[in-house]
């Protein structure tokens, strides 16, 4: 992949993660150590925004002050200078007036505006020579961080998100996203046409921000490490989604060169579009199922227009999620399926029940369990089914409005993380009551199958018990390499040792596709495997005829489908596969 080096600017290397080229002005989403919302405010609603910054401003003071007031007759007289320091720094028009503006012109919520405003002083503070004023840096984030938990006492009277309005400002600009982090649930406030990139510090390539991004269909690169401290707001941004790489502020030469690059890439996309409609079938005449994963009902049609034949995985989770700790009940979650169900006009949908924990925590969850899931390994922790069982009245619920929607069509419920052909049984003793639940109240429903996510070593160890539950499977990729090679996937530093092709992840695939074709039952890959083309003839190879991906990626996979021919690709798969580096070796063998 070509790169375009410009002297003049800064260049910064991250992982690519969704393709593509994004060119914009920078929007940063500053990091702290409160949680900070970030939306955007309509412009009748920021007065209401500088009134909640005013408010929480006065009770800080009024905070500091009775500290002040409070101190012992023995305290340190440094105690009582630091307090002045706080106060002086809460008055001081760099940091209130400023972010006034972010408010009014930006349109951004008090809490954005704050910590925008903060970053933009703390460089400040670190490019003085006085070590004793740059010290005074960590004063203006703790007065930051005392501002941002009174303004979140009284969160429950902010306006609601409008994502709409970034472009307000900005004019005919468009807008990237920069951010030390930013957590899925974030994100998906803005996946609406807000931004056409966006960079992250931290992050690796199937971490569940990097999913939403290339669910989104949008450029973007992550863990680019100081990318947020380096770039200032406005800056102009070249987001290289296929080589990982972040120019601020090119030249003009070389902004032509990635326009140039952008129209190729259109193109492109264009003439793959055009294969949306051709059926999904090899050379030799295998039929393949390319369905989509989506994240709300709304994407249903996007699944549709890129050719999908139905819903291989929709990621019930983010209807849980920027709620502010209440959760969806039956009625609202029974409307939301129902709304994928209709929309995908008799096609399959495969509802995975609810797979929170990790990097996807609820609002609701309390301080302790969310203080321990970070003290700890939260990827190890009580997540996904194990969160369900946990649960069982909230279980129960999405269960019943499952089964609701499955009335309008066909529905399938499929079960993440199983580890053990016991939490099968518990999930089938709840789907059993749930069914006499319905029945007695008169609701309509259907039987729908259910199915297993194996994604943990130990499912596809004991996958000939768990196939003798459950009516299909599911390969959920992204986490079997995670638990397979002992690799955190959301962890920058050690993302070359992520790795798809390792023989121990292979061999499970195809051991787990072979196994479930045997027994009878369809198997699905619905990780991000399943939308590389770099894997698309090694997966057909061993044996799989279902695919889940991104919309955006069915085209391109759908090429590489009806260019292969299965009888040619099967004898060369033990070949690769007993070898130590399987991805090249069965590189080498298809073009040889």
């Amino acid at each position: 992949m070509r790169c375009y080096i410009d002297p003049m600017s800064i260049q910064m290397f991250g992982l690519p993660v969704s393709r593509g080229v994004a060119i914009g002005r920078a929007v940063l989403v500053a990091s702290s150590r409160v949680d900070v919302a970030h939306y955007f405010v309509a412009p009748q609603e920021t007065g209401r925004e500088v009134e909640r910054l005013r408010r929480a401003r006065d009770a800080v003071a009024h905070e500091l002050s009775l500290l002040q007031r409070e101190l012992p007759a023995d305290a340190p007289p440094e105690l009582s200078a630091l307090l002045d320091v706080h106060l002086m720094l809460l008055h001081d028009d760099s940091l209130t007036e400023p972010t006034k503006h972010w408010i009014v012109e930006r349109h951004y919520n008090a809490e954005w505006a704050l910590s925008a405003q903060l970053e933009v002083v703390a460089r400040q503070f670190d490019e003085m020579e006085d070590a004793y004023l740059r010290e005074r840096k960590a004063d203006l984030e703790q007065v930051t961080e005392r501002l941002l938990r009174a303004l979140a006492r009284e969160a429950g009277d902010a306006p609601a998100a409008t994502a709409g309005l970034a472009r307000d400002f900005a004019g005919e600009d468009p807008l990237v996203l920069v951010s030390g982090d930013i957590a899925p649930a974030d994100l998906m406030q803005f996946r609406h046409g807000v931004f056409t990139g966006f960079v992250t510090d931290v992050g690796g390539k199937t971490s569940h921000t990097a999913i939403v991004a290339r669910s989104m269909d949008i450029p973007a690169v992550v863990g680019a490490r100081e990318a947020s401290r380096v770039i200032r707001q406005d800056d102009w941004l070249v987001i290289d989604g296929d080589a990982g790489v972040v120019i601020v502020n090119p030249s003009a030469i070389v902004l032509e060169e990635y326009r140039f690059r952008q129209r190729q890439i259109e193109l492109e996309r264009a003439r793959l579009h055009r294969l949306r409609f051709t059926p999904s079938v090899t050379l030799d005449g295998e039929a393949v199922e390319l369905l989509a994963n989506i994240e709300l009902p709304s994407d249903a049609r996007v699944a549709l227009d890129a050719g999908s034949v139905g819903v291989g995985l929709f990621r019930s989770e983010f209807l849980f999620m920027n709620r502010g700790g209440e959760l969806p009940g039956e009625d609202e979650q029974y409307e939301a399926y129902r709304a994928a169900v209709q929309a995908m006009g008799g096609l399959p949908v495969t509802i995975r029940t609810v797979d929170v924990g990790a990097d996807k925590p609820l609002d609701r969850m309390s301080v302790q369990e969310l203080r321990h899931e970070h003290a700890l390994n939260p990827a190890l922790g009580r997540r996904a089914i194990r969160w369900s069982l946990a649960e069982p009245a909230m279980f129960r619920q999405q269960i019943r409005a499952i089964l609701r929607a499955s009335a309008h069509g066909k529905v399938r419920m499929l079960v993440p993380m199983v580890m053990h052909p016991r939490e099968i049984r518990q999930t089938l003793e709840l789907v059993a009551r749930a069914k006499q639940q319905l029945a007695d109240a008169g609701r309509p429903f259907t039987d729908i199958e259910v199915g297993a996510m194996i994604e943990v070593p130990a499912a596809a160890l004991l996958l000939p018990a768990i196939l003798a539950l459950v009516d299909f499977v599911s390969i959920g990729t992204n986490d079997l390499i995670q638990y397979t090679l002992a690799i955190d996937r959301a962890d920058e530093r050690i993302a070359s040792l992520y790795d798809p092709g390792h023989p121990a992840v292979l061999r499970l695939i195809a051991d787990t596709i072979v196994t479930a074709r045997r027994a009878g039952k369809s198997v699905c890959v619905c990780g991000e495997m399943a939308g590389d083309p770099t894997y698309a003839e090694l997966l057909l190879a061993m044996g799989l005829r279902s695919f889940s991906m991104h919309p955006a990626q069915i085209p391109a996979i759908k090429q590489r489908i009806l260019r292969a021919d299965t009888r040619r690709l099967q004898p060369l798969l033990e070949t690769a596969l007993a070898s130590e580096d399987p991805a090249q070796v069965w590189a080498q063998l298809l073009s040889a």
